[in-house]
């Protein structure tokens, strides 16, 4: 997995790419946790580039909703491949964070 962060002026925008699982999902997981502690709690994970997503990578992104919804943030995921977004609707995870086509409507959305 790699993950790639910029500061945008609406949110910070993680863009993961490759497969998020039981060995990767830590790494990803520290890396929403350094821009939550680093005062971004407003973020985009962009999962575009992801070709695989285990539990442990939904458990990640549960968790970084939790985690900035506690510091007042939210957490948004774009740009969903047909696969990984077929394991978001599976596990309900569209009833807990909005999920949306690309990271410029992610984005835009904060501002609404």
């Amino acid at each position: 997995m790699k993950t790639d962060i910029r500061q945008e002026a609406e949110a910070t925008v993680v863009a993961v790419t490759e497969t998020i699982d039981a060995l990767t999902a830590p790494e990803l997981t520290r890396a929403l946790g350094q821009q939550i502690a680093e005062g971004h709690c407003n973020l985009v994970v962009d999962l575009t580039g992801v070709d695989f997503m285990s539990s442990a990578g939904l458990r990640t992104l549960l968790g970084g909703v939790k985690e900035t919804r506690t510091h007042g943030g939210d957490l948004r995921i774009a740009s969903v491949n047909p696969g990984i977004d077929k394991v978001l609707r599976m596990s309900g995870f569209h009833n807990i964070a909005k999920v949306f086509p690309s990271s410029a409507e992610a984005l835009a959305s904060f501002q609404a």
